[in-house]
């Protein structure tokens, strides 16, 4: 595999990145990134770009690339819809679109979120952008596209970008998996998952917390051969 990852400045970016250097199935990586993020790895190379929605003339170090882990995404809290809208919709699918132009059999994994409205129609307005950015993808004609909703998800010990709330909260953790069991997986399950539903495929194209557990070990797909 030859994955180009978003938002690995970010906590789920940089988890996913984690996993994917350490897998033996993923041969190199590309970020995309507005900055450095200070790391360096044999398998690792970074794109950096002032503005996603202006990557035009980059074929060259876009190309030969057959996984996308897009990791990108703001809080919707105290931003104006439009512009919600245009970073969570528009910068998406346009990214989306010049990566499936020079790539045409790119599976393509996007990070969205429990509560993710795929109607489109209920009445909180993110989780309708949101559902709107999965349809959207499910529709353009990649080898594969997976969309993955995690709730609560457990950090990955030794990362720097773990958000202080998931800190905060981590000697809850146990209670939560006891009280909610399928709102919560771990950032490792999560990068993992990510990397077996390219590698094997997924009969499910959106992907809960429940679903993120059982594709995130090999076996789930080896015991459905």
């Amino acid at each position: 595999m030859k994955a180009i990852i978003t938002g690995a400045t970010g906590m789920v970016g940089e988890g996913v990145l984690h996993e994917c250097l350490m897998h033996p199935d993923v041969e190199s990586v590309l970020l995309i990134s507005r900055k450095p993020l200070g790391i360096k790895h044999e398998k690792l190379k970074e794109f950096i770009v002032s503005d996603f929605s202006e990557i035009k003339g980059t074929e060259q170090e876009l190309s030969g690339y057959n996984a996308c882990f897009f990791c990108s995404g703001v809080s919707s809290l105290g931003m104006k819809a439009d512009v919600y809208r245009k970073i969570t919709y528009d910068l998406t699918i346009n990214m989306a679109a010049a990566l499936l132009k020079l790539n045409p059999d790119i599976t393509f994994c996007y990070v969205s979120g429990a509560g993710t409205d795929s109607t489109e129609k209920g009445r909180i307005a993110w989780a309708r952008v949101k559902g709107k950015t999965e349809n959207d993808l499910l529709r353009m004609p990649f080898k594969a596209a997976y969309m993955f909703r995690p709730g609560f998800i457990q950090p990955t010990k030794g990362l720097k970008n773990t958000y202080t709330m998931y800190k905060i909260l981590a000697p809850l953790i146990p209670l939560i998996k006891f009280l909610l069991p399928n709102m919560i997986c771990s950032l490792e399950e999560l990068g993992l998952s990510m990397i077996n539903s390219v590698l094997y495929g997924s009969q499910k194209k959106a992907l809960e917390s429940k679903d993120i557990r059982e594709t995130s070990s090999f076996k789930f797909f080896d015991v459905r051969r």
